[in-house]
């Protein structure tokens, strides 16, 4: 990334946050996805796991702080942050420690948090809103980690053989996501067998046997980029066909309301009605549909009582499925359409409703 733009994102950002977004209030950031956020692509994570990282992000009227500890604080410094941010380190023994600096930057002042301790208030939603609607420069940097992450899944997928077990395959993506400088903070794996069963089939010693389906949920820059793709070893039966064929009409409809001004819950009402219309009534109850996506993989998942509307510079991933077939890309909104960010276009696909779709890969 270029240090200035970085900078210059990470100022204005800052800016809004003291002038418009919390006025009068001091902002106490701690998640990962917060972190990359206020700090245009930084990180502060050491667990993959862990929603919260090493260092926080303390917003006062006065300036931009980045409260870490010792052990950290020089590696923050020398490969995380922009310009732009006052390092206050605390001893990582007395971590106590942390609730005497706050108190002294925040002057009295109210103190909102994405976590918040007693006494502390949640994020106001004009800040909600704003990590959802993505600058051009985050643009530039999601479609950076979509297009590395649909080539780790072309990677692993056109290399992978029947034999090899789910873990051997889930292990191989998440190389390849390394590799390329992405966490992988979810990979699915399955075979033949545990792929008709399960939605969230997390990998096991089984064999792929003749098909496999893969699925990444890839972080960089803090940004997530989703998919799931499928391999065949041999030809697919004509049932197998018919529902990756379903999944990809199903996912469509989804695709072609996912414009500006658009409200998940309508989002979520046509895909039931598609499931239906197709004779799969009931599999929209096994398993969620995806939704907005970007700093978290997903930021609001569509259901019926979803009331977020889509604006232009959202992020979505829909992720329709049956029993042995799925569908998943993650797409950027714009005024003019969506943008797939996580094409490859080395993989196979079909138009559907206008939009190039994966097929299932031949290996």
């Amino acid at each position: 990334m270029n240090d200035a733009i970085r900078a210059a994102e990470a100022a204005e950002k800052v800016r809004r946050v003291q002038e418009s977004l919390c006025p009068d209030m001091v902002v106490r950031l701690k998640g990962i996805d917060w972190f990359a956020w206020i700090t245009a692509g930084g990180s502060n994570e050491v667990l993959l796991a862990a929603e919260t990282g090493v260092a926080e992000v303390v917003i006062t009227p006065e300036g931009a702080f980045v409260v870490t500890n010792e052990i950290e604080a020089r590696r923050l410094a020398e490969e995380q942050l922009p310009e732009g941010f006052e390092l206050r380190v605390l001893p990582w023994a007395y971590p106590s420690q942390i609730d005497v600096l706050l108190r002294e930057l925040a002057h009295g002042l109210p103190v909102c948090s994405d976590r918040p301790d007693d006494g502390e208030h949640e994020l106001p939603v004009p800040l909600l809103s704003a990590k959802l609607v993505l600058a051009p420069a985050e643009v530039q940097r999601y479609r950076s980690v979509g297009l590395l992450a649909a080539q780790a899944m072309t990677e692993v997928l056109t290399h992978a053989q029947p034999e090899w077990s789910e873990r051997q395959l889930a292990g191989a993506g998440a190389r390849a996501l390394l590799s390329r400088g992405l966490a992988p903070a979810l990979i699915l794996a399955a075979g033949e067998r545990r792929g008709t069963l399960y939605r969230h089939p997390l990998p096991t010693d089984e064999p792929l046997g003749r098909h496999a389906m893969l699925v990444f949920c890839a972080r960089g820059f803090g940004l997530y980029a989703n998919l799931t793709r499928f391999v065949a070893f041999g030809p697919l039966t004509d049932e197998e066909k018919e529902r990756h064929r379903l999944v990809r009409e199903i996912e469509a409809r989804a695709l072609t309301l996912s414009r500006p001004n658009e409200q998940l819950n309508e989002i979520y009402r046509e895909l039931s009605y598609a499931y239906a219309g197709f004779g799969f009534g009931e599999a929209i109850h096994e398993h969620h549909q995806g939704g907005t996506t970007g700093y978290l993989s997903r930021e609001a998942i569509a259901g019926p009582e979803s009331r977020e509307v889509l604006q232009a510079g959202m992020a979505v991933a829909w992720n329709p499925s049956l029993p042995g077939a799925k569908i998943e890309d993650t797409f950027l909104i714009t005024k003019t359409g969506l943008l797939n960010l996580t094409l490859d276009p080395v993989w196979p696909s079909a138009p559907v409703a206008g939009i190039e779709r994966p097929l299932v890969w031949q290996g």
